[in-house]
């Protein structure tokens, strides 16, 4: 039988394929690109640019999550049995680890002069007002911060949380409530040009505490939207850049801010108030949507202060998760 040359290169070619299917080293090499990819947006998530759709900002939004897209990959490279993958799978292990791996460690015991402080967004829509500050009461805090006050829900919380709470001040639809006495409350103007109806949502009172007065700010940003365009959040960043430098003039040392910011720490648009001031050492805290938290909007920072873990309250009438925060002064 005589093998014609056609056959013999389609033998060869066969061989061939199978070498390469059974070669670890030469399988998977899409799955080691999209590895490679995303440890480079954990990296240099800041260059990212933020004049199309913000896009920079959407994806330092849920950041964390990228770490997500590395446990798939790791299936898939299981699956195809890629050792190429699963090397270069080595560089967003170690990216997500360099940004986020600090946050997982569990809290460190109470410590001296140390706050406890809760910040919840009680949502203008909650039917429960009484049953959220005994929740937020609970967990036993020196300071309560609140956003979202109507006129109808204030008269509850005020009541509930007087016996606890004998200190509180309110501006606009934000509050803080303190087992501390309080003095020089005034209204912070953080509203953006572009927004015309009445719009009060930020405050600054100084907290007497046992460690020494500290200037305390309670703030609600503007909501950003996701649209087809892309993130819209030029008003919270620009609400932010007031914020920002009202904090910046602050003469007191020590300064506490707690509110609503509509952005994660790691969000651009933060970054007037975030280059200023500490953020939280340890805990994700994810507080939006309540319902399935993605990201942590609701923050605790700290100037000349430490803050320490942050955890999330159950939940309580409101579309946020409470949050709660340890902060050591001094």
């Amino acid at each position: 039988m005589v093998e014609r040359a056609g056959d013999r290169a389609d033998s060869d070619m066969t061989s061939t394929v199978k070498a390469v299917a059974a070669d670890p080293w030469a399988r998977g090499r899409v799955l080691a690109a999209l590895a490679v990819l995303t440890a480079g947006l954990l990296v240099f998530h800041r260059a990212v640019p933020n004049s199309v759709g913000r896009l920079g900002s959407l994806l330092e939004a849920f950041l964390p999550w990228l770490g997500l897209v590395v446990v798939v990959l790791f299936g898939a490279a299981l699956l195809r049995r890629s050792a190429v993958a699963l090397v270069a799978l080595l560089l967003p292990v170690a990216a997500w680890t360099y940004l986020f791996g600090g946050l997982l460690p569990p809290a460190a015991k109470p410590g001296a002069r140390e706050l406890v402080v809760v910040q919840h967004n009680v949502s203008d829509e909650n039917d429960d007002p009484e049953g959220t500050a005994r929740a937020l009461a609970d967990a036993e805090p020196d300071l309560i911060a609140l956003e979202e006050l109507v006129p109808r829900a204030l008269p509850v919380y005020e009541k509930a949380l007087a016996p606890d709470f004998p200190y509180h001040v309110v501006r606009g639809t934000v509050g803080l409530w303190s087992k501390h006495p309080l003095s020089g409350a005034r209204l912070v103007d953080i509203k953006p040009q572009g927004i015309a109806e009445a719009w009060s949502r930020g405050l600054r009172t100084v907290v007497h505490t046992p460690y020494g007065a500290v200037a305390a700010y309670v703030a609600h940003l503007p909501s950003v939207r996701v649209r087809a365009s892309g993130l819209a959040s030029s008003w919270r960043d620009e609400s932010a850049e007031l914020l920002g430098r009202a904090v910046a003039a602050e003469k007191l040392g020590t300064v506490l801010l707690l509110g609503d910011l509509n952005g994660t720490v790691d969000d651009r648009g933060l970054a007037p108030l975030t280059s200023r001031m500490n953020v939280a050492e340890r805990g994700f805290a994810f507080s939006f949507p309540a319902a399935l938290p993605l990201a942590r909007i609701d923050q605790v920072m700290a100037r000349s202060a430490t803050v320490g873990h942050i955890r999330t309250l159950p939940a309580t009438g409101s579309d946020h998760l409470p949050v709660a925060a340890r902060v050591t002064l001094g």
